[in-house]
Order: structure tokens, then C-alpha cells, then sequence
């Protein structure tokens, strides 16, 4: 609960600066920003390679401790130094692809956040393998909760302050129109603060170097830089490739169309959140059913629950989406609405894939996780590549759709062939279709009576429907939820 609660928690405050930061920044600073936290979760990838998974790994079976956290961590202090210094020397490089020539600062600021993330990594992990939850979720909501107090205080207290009192001693800080700036000063602020506060965690290490236990940590660790790669282009470089390929005539107006996808993106915070709370309770559950007498029987029914409950969300932000609007604060991104609906179905889609996920984890096949997320990201890089120059951030949302539509189905077919699970997927693909129908169906009528009040009358009267359907239809199974019970116990 501490571990998966702290994560949820982090995340859905993370999500609450949206309406701040859409209200303050123009749409090209917003696509600034977005362009350079999508490029920081790569350079993520190729800081850790794979080094805690490897720690969590190792650790469960080798007796000596105390040198596979001393071996790891002095692994990543030594690639880190290595890493920066590296990206400090080509940091022009990065400024250019990344088209921040105006502010190449942005970038050492990043870089700087980069290091000290990695370098809480294995502290962070090593709280969890100490079984020390709560200093664990203490820090990671004191560091989003400080980055956002520091921006609030950089964008909007300090600009107060100097226009009351210019000669105060803040004037050494201060920079008018430094939005974005701001912002990353705050995230670094924060990473050093959390770096600091897992200090003897982070000097629980000795110096002693094991060669022969590092390589075979390497070993087993560096083919995650492929998975997490892939991972990373389907779920954030659509903003990089839109910044570089979009059909804007300049770089400003780039920013504007990355600002607009990456704000209305936002709008899948509910399936996205629910989805990230139920990762964190299925795999322990799922193993924990494996010894069970039918536990196939058990996962299609939790499939079953799970594409109920995303379609209800589905339907809540789908056909509220003129209240769900105002969560971006600035209305000429608006426009960029008609991606929402496309982006909460691949959102489903990726939550039924993790569902699915079970088999490769239960055979031990874990391999084939990693082609499939590479297939996807193939899917992505393609369709982004030759419809983006034409369609802007269209062929964003449906490279999405795509790419997690075919995650999912590759999974399922595999995964029969593999360890049979009686999904019922013929009505689990009805529930689907119905809910895409109805916002069909609201969208029609909304568009011919144009009342607010109707607007919103039709959309609860349309959910109600939906959720009195499936409760006749499944009144038995809701009758005997002992499964549902379980899970959370788990």
C-alpha cells in the first residue's frame, strides 16, 4: 500500500500542476517543456541500464549483500560521472535536436536532474528491499510536493514580490518570461533535496568492486535498455516527432501543436491512474492465484471486472469532456480535444495488454514482453513517421491507438498458444464497441441540440444506461465477488 499509494499519489499530484501550467505558460512554452520531459525518460534509460532491476534481481538470491548494493552502486556513481561529462561535452548536439538554441541551459539543467535521479535509484530501491515503505513514500511525495511549491513560488510569488519590492535580494534570481526555466530549476531543486534525504542510503555502499558479480549483473541487466527503449518511444517520443516532423511552418509553432497534444493527453489521467494502481496489486495477485487449483479461471474474471471498470471511466471522461476541458486552463488548446477519445482507448488497450502480460510472466518467457513492446514501437515510429508531416498531432493519437491495439491483440494470440486463459473476449469486445457507440451516439446529438443542460443530461442518462446494462448482464458474477476481495487483500 505505502509503495503503490506513494507512486499513485506522486503521479496524480504531478497531474494537478496541468491546469496550473497550461493557465501560465503560452502553448509553445507548455510544448517546450513537453518536448524535454519526453527526451529526459531516454536518457533515464541509458543513465540506470537496468542496474535496479538487476539489484532486485541478485539480491533475493546471493548471500552477500552488502556487495551486490556496494558493486551496483558504485557501477552507477562511475557511469554517471561518465554519462554527464559526456552529454556536457555534446550538449550542442542536444540543443539542436532538441530545438532549444534559445535557452541550451535548459539542457545542463536536465542533465544535472538526470544524475542525481539516477543516483537515488538504488537507495530508493534499497528502502524497499530493507522493507522501509514509509520513508520510501515520505520522500517521494516531499519531491514532487517541493517541485511544486518551488514552481508555484518562481512563476507566481517571486514576479509579485519584485514588482512590490524590485530591489529585494530576489532580483538575483529572478528573470522575467522564465517559465519553463523555472520549472526545471524546481525539479533540480527537488532531486537534490531527495538525493540528500536518502544520503545514508546512498553511502551504505563500501568500496569494494566485485568484476566478476558486476558482469554477470550486466549480463542480465543491459537487455532492458532495449525493452525500456521501446517502452519510451510509445509512450513519450510522439512529442519529439512531432516537434521534428509536424507541418508547422517554424519552431514556435511546433511547440504550440506539442503543447496542445501533450496537454489534452493529460485528459487519460483517469484510466491512466486507475491502470498504474491495479499493475501494482495484479502481478503479486496473479502469482499468488498461479498456485491455486484453476487459476485461469480466476484471471479471465479479473479481465472481465477490469474492462468493466475502464469502460465506465471510459464513458465518464468521454462524455463529460466539455467539463473535463477546463482542466486546461488555456482555451485555444481546446482544439486539440478530438484526441482524447482516441488516446483513452489506446489507454484501455495498454491496460488489458498488462492484463494479458500474465502469461509470459508465468512461463517465464519474459522475452517475449520485450518483442512485443518492440513491435509496438515499430508501430509507433512508422505511422508517426509518414502521417505526422500531414495530420500534426492526429497521427500522435492514432500511432498510439495503433500501437497498444496491436500490443494487445499480439499478446492475447501468443498468449493462448502459450498458457490458455478462458477469456470471455467475445463480450469483453461487445462492452468495448457499446461504449464507443454511446460516445458516438452523444456526440451526434450534441452536436444537433446544443443546450449545456441537455449536454450533460444525456451523458449521466447514457452512463446510467451503460452501467444498468452490464449489472443485468453480469448479476450473477457480481454476486459472488470473493476473486475482487482477494486482489485487494493482495
Amino acid at each position: 500500500m505505502w509503495y503503490g499509494l506513494s507512486s499513485i499519489a506522486a503521479r496524480f499530484l504531478n497531474y494537478l500542476l496541468t491546469p496550473y501550467l497550461t493557465s501560465k505558460l503560452l502553448s509553445d512554452e507548455y510544448g517546450q517543456m513537453s518536448t524535454l520531459y519526453a527526451a529526459i525518460p531516454f536518457l533515464n534509460v541509458i543513465f540506470t541500464y537496468g542496474m535496479e532491476t538487476a539489484y532486485f534481481r541478485f539480491v533475493q538470491k546471493d548471500k552477500n549483500r552488502t556487495d551486490i548494493y556496494s558493486t551496483a552502486m558504485l557501477s552507477m556513481i562511475g557511469s554517471t560521472i561518465f554519462l554527464t561529462t559526456s552529454l556536457f561535452i555534446f550538449q550542442g548536439s542536444f540543443t539542436n535536436l532538441l530545438k532549444l538554441q534559445a535557452h541550451p541551459e535548459f539542457i545542463t539543467y536536465s542533465v544535472i536532474i538526470i544524475a542525481l535521479d539516477t543516483l537515488t535509484t538504488l537507495p530508493f530501491a534499497k528502502l524497499r528491499q530493507d522493507c522501509r515503505p514509509r520513508k520510501f513514500a515520505v520522500v517521494r511525495i516531499l519531491n514532487i510536493s517541493l517541485t511544486i511549491a518551488l514552481t508555484y513560488f518562481f512563476i507566481s510569488v517571486l514576479p509579485r514580490v519584485m514588482a512590490h519590492n524590485p530591489d529585494s535580494f530576489l532580483q538575483y534570481i529572478y528573470s522575467k518570461d522564465y517559465g519553463v526555466g523555472y520549472i526545471i530549476i524546481a525539479n533540480l531543486i527537488a532531486s537534490f533535496v531527495t538525493l540528500i534525504l536518502l544520503g545514508k542510503e546512498f553511502l551504505a555502499f563500501k568500496f569494494r568492486f566485485n568484476t566478476v558479480l558486476w558482469k554477470r549483473m550486466l549480463v542480465y541487466a543491459l537487455p532492458l535498455i532495449l525493452a525500456g527503449f521501446a517502452g519510451m518511444i510509445n509512450e513519450t517520443f510522439d512529442r519529439i516527432m512531432l516537434l521534428w516532423w509536424g507541418p508547422a511552418a517554424t519552431v514556435q509553432d511546433a511547440e504550440v501543436q506539442v503543447g496542445i497534444y501533450s496537454a489534452c493527453y493529460k485528459l487519460s489521467l483517469l484510466i491512466t491512474l486507475f491502470i498504474q494502481a491495479f499493475r501494482m496489486g495484479a502481478e503479486p495477485f496473479f502469482f499468488k492465484e498461479s498456485e491455486g487449483e484453476n487459476p485461469q479461471r480466476t484471471y479471465a474474471r479479473v479481465m472481465k471486472f477490469f474492462v468493466i471498470t475502464i469502460t465506465v471511466m471510459f464513458l465518464l471522461v468521454a462524455l463529460y469532456l466539455d467539463v473535463w476541458k477546463h482542466f486546461i486552463r488555456r482555451p485555444s488548446m481546446w482544439i486539440g480535444l478530438k484526441v482524447v477519445p482516441i488516446l483513452l482507448l489506446a489507454n484501455m488497450f495498454l491496460g488489458i495488454y498488462y492484463n494479458l502480460a500474465i502469461w509470459y510472466k508465468l512461463t517465464h518467457k519474459t522475452i517475449a514482453g520485450a518483442y512485443i513492446t518492440l513491435i509496438g514501437a515499430i508501430i509507433t515510429l512508422i505511422i508517426n513517421y509518414f502521417f505526422i508531416p500531414h495530420y500534426s498531432y492526429m497521427a500522435c493519437a492514432w500511432a498510439t491507438f495503433a500501437c497498444y491495439g496491436s500490443m494487445m491483440v499480439v499478446s492475447y494470440i501468443w498468449g493462448q498458444r502459450e498458457y490458455r486463459i478462458p477469456y470471455a473476449w467475445k463480450k469483453l469486445s461487445a462492452y468495448i464497441i457499446i461504449v464507443v457507440l454511446l460516445f458516438f451516439l452523444h456526440r451526434a446529438l450534441i452536436q444537433t441540440f446544443t443546450n449545456r443542460i441537455f449536454n450533460l443530461s444525456l451523458a449521466t442518462f447514457l452512463l446510467l444506461l451503460y452501467v444498468w446494462f452490464v449489472a443485468n448482464i453480469e448479476r450473477k458474477d457480481f454476486q459472488h465477488l470473493p476473486v475482487i476481495g482477494r486482489f485487494f487483500k493482495s
